[in-house]
């Protein structure tokens, strides 16, 4: 398995005096994605859990439904390749379509929702989980705890999977929050939990459009963040039912869609 963290010589300034040393950090390297021969997405990641972060990536875009469509995944160097299971197609416009939707590339609102509408998502379920206010906030910190990676190098993205309850239940970590989430959607989905109506996902950062697509895609009710979240965000959230929490630090936060969830 490829390091997600490098050793660097650094000359440190500090009070008038400089010192040599070593600083650690994040590994930032490209990844190909492929089914079969072609070529799907390339993206800038953290190496570790390369298979799960192509799962996910398949499976937050609406390209495969389930565990089952996957026959196997190979990653070799900065390359992974997924075989999908006899019966299981993908549709090329459909990848087309979707992969052009982000927030990055200037598609309108009502498209971007339409696209995660022709994946088959409906509304989120209305009254689970409940969550209370303490837990809410105790997330961040668990959270934060629980970053082996970040520890050393104070430059990666997170994602938690926790139960209604406050538990933490897996962690991933990448340069990019985006694929930080694939992969902790993608180990959920290979091991047969999805959807994961039952549970919260928090993230480090903002909350973006695509946060939301992928939490909807995976059937996920709270959505929180440490930083703010976008118009589209909230507007989709609004749209499938979702809980969307921002600004969730120093033992406050703000709702903006779905407050009925919080107690």
């Amino acid at each position: 398995m490829r390091a997600s963290v490098l050793s660097v010589p650094v000359r440190r300034f500090d009070g008038g005096a400089a010192n040599e040393l070593q600083d650690l950090l994040a590994v930032e390297e490209p990844l190909q994605i492929r089914i079969g021969e072609r070529n799907i997405s390339i993206t800038m990641r953290t190496p570790g859990s390369d298979a799960e972060l192509a799962a996910g990536f398949l499976f937050t875009e609406g390209l495969i439904r389930e565990a089952a469509d996957i026959a196997g995944i190979e990653c070799a160097d900065n390359r992974t390749t997924v075989t999908l299971a006899a019966g299981a197609e993908i549709d090329p416009e459909r990848f087309q379509r979707n992969f052009y939707m982000t927030s990055s590339c200037g598609v309108c609102g009502k498209a971007s929702i339409e696209a995660i509408e022709s994946a088959g998502c409906t509304m989120l379920p209305r009254d689970v989980p409940r969550v209370s206010e303490s837990v809410v906030i105790s997330l961040p910190d668990k959270l934060r705890k629980a970053q082996a990676v970040f520890e050393y190098t104070g430059g990666l993205h997170a994602a938690g999977l926790f139960w209604g309850e406050g538990e933490l239940i897996a962690l991933r970590e990448d340069v990019g929050r985006h694929n930080a989430v694939d992969k902790l959607i993608g180990r959920a989905m290979l091991d047969g939990l999805t959807p994961l109506h039952n549970h919260v996902l928090l993230v480090s950062g903002r909350a973006s459009f695509e946060l939301v697509q992928k939490a909807v895609m995976a059937g996920i009710p709270v959505l929180a963040a440490v930083g703010a979240p976008s118009s589209l965000a909230v507007k989709t959230a609004l749209r499938f039912g979702m809980t969307l929490i921002g600004f969730l630090r120093g033992g406050r936060f703000n709702v903006y869609a779905g407050g009925g969830r919080i107690e």
